[in-house]
């Protein structure tokens, strides 16, 4: 057998036909497909609007540059993340900071974010960016009350929940991404994502103001939008009114975000069949821990993240990788802590056992192959796999 990743894009023909459509057009950047993106993305997940970018780093940036974030700000996020979640905050002159996790769910654990904040000094501004881990929606309700508590402004990473939802708690389904709860929410179209448009990203807001700042500051704080620069000019005059960045996303990227988002219902559905089949195979294994959907919510699973029960196997976890890539299973590790990477611990203090809820999680993590492409055939054979090297 073919060796499965952990993950991997789904291109189809129409996916292909639409970027070459794009590619024989006038416009391959700056044009119409962009907008139409934006439109639909915004659509399908229930918000007033989206601005697209060149990824999802560049859409956390800029979501918190138009929040004003700079220096004498704090950025508070979880630890279990991409780096990109805490590297905003820096690119704004901010310092960054971590509340501990939920064990259960791996993400933002409200209860720390509050006693956090309780003891934090009352001088600084702050972000709460929570993560919504592996697809599965934070407890929004409970984080948005705690930040509105504290003055904080809400800011989702929601790279792994396109298309996720939860019941709030007035029974009301919400989908990340609608701004029910936060000021902003950002998203990524990496390959590995539910959708992708090669790299891209996109923030997605019911602030119109600050949508406005974003589409300046994507396009080095540039704008000819005649409605906002100086009267009497020629048709070439444009204005730099923000010192920006060259963020922008092209339109052969959009067309092919435009085909995936159209089939989303069916990525999404697939991957749910293929998480839920894991579940049923592997919930009798004593030797691991499977992905929680709590109650009241629905995970998209970006990724299905086991937790290996290290004292029950005779194995490492790098004897398990191993073994199952002999048996043609690439697995990956979501993630190591932020905060302890050597620029972390060097730069600004953090060291091991500052947060031992995500320590402890990073030190049993491991992802099984999920993605809508995978065929049935593959799944029994990652089943059968992982049930034979868990054994021991």
């Amino acid at each position: 057998m073919a060796d499965i990743p952990y993950s991997r894009q789904w291109i189809e023909q129409e996916d292909i036909d639409a970027v070459e459509a794009v590619m024989r057009s006038e416009r391959i950047t700056q044009g119409p497909a962009i907008v139409e993106f934006e439109q639909a993305l915004a659509r399908s997940c229930g918000t007033a609007g989206a601005v697209a970018v060149s990824n999802g780093t560049a859409a956390l940036h800029l979501a918190c540059l138009a929040s004003g974030v700079g220096p004498g700000w704090e950025v508070i996020t979880s630890p279990i993340s991409f780096v990109a979640s805490a590297n905003c905050a820096l690119y704004c002159g901010a310092r960054p900071a971590f509340v501990d996790i939920e064990s259960s769910t791996i993400t933002l654990d409200p209860e720390k974010l509050d006693d956090y904040l309780r003891r934090a000094p009352s001088s600084a501004q702050r972000v709460v960016l929570p993560v919504h881990f592996a697809g599965h929606p934070c407890r929004m309700d409970d984080i948005r009350a705690v930040a509105a508590r504290h003055g904080a402004v809400v800011i989702e990473d929601a790279a792994h929940a396109l298309s996720a939802r939860w019941r709030d708690a007035h029974g009301i389904w919400r989908t990340v991404g609608s701004g029910s709860h936060g000021r902003m929410t950002t998203f990524s179209f990496h390959p590995v994502k539910h959708i992708t448009t090669g790299e891209g990203g996109a923030v997605l807001s019911n602030d119109t103001e600050a949508l406005d700042r974003i589409r300046i500051l994507r396009s080095h704080g540039i704008t000819n939008d005649p409605d906002r620069i100086a009267r009497g000019q020629g048709p070439w005059y444009y204005e730099m009114q923000a010192l920006g960045f060259n963020y922008r996303i092209t339109d052969m990227q959009c067309a092919l975000g435009l085909r995936q988002l159209a089939r989303l219902d069916r990525i999404v559905a697939r991957r749910r069949e293929i998480a839920h089949r894991y579940t049923a195979a592997l919930r009798d294994c004593d030797t691991i821990v499977l992905p929680l959907e709590r109650e009241g919510a629905e995970s998209s699973f970006h990724l299905y993240a086991i937790r290996i029960k290290l004292d029950r196997i005779r194995r490492t976890r790098q004897e398990v990788v191993e073994e199952l890539a002999k048996r043609d299973i690439r697995t990956q590790v979501h993630y190591i802590p932020i905060h302890l990477q050597p620029y972390y611990r060097t730069h600004l203090g953090f060291k091991e056992g500052d947060f031992p809820v995500a320590e402890r999680y990073y030190g049993q993590a491991l992802s099984i192959p999920l993605y809508p492409a995978m065929t049935d055939e593959q799944v029994e054979h990652v089943i059968r796999s992982v049930k034979q090297v868990m054994a021991g």
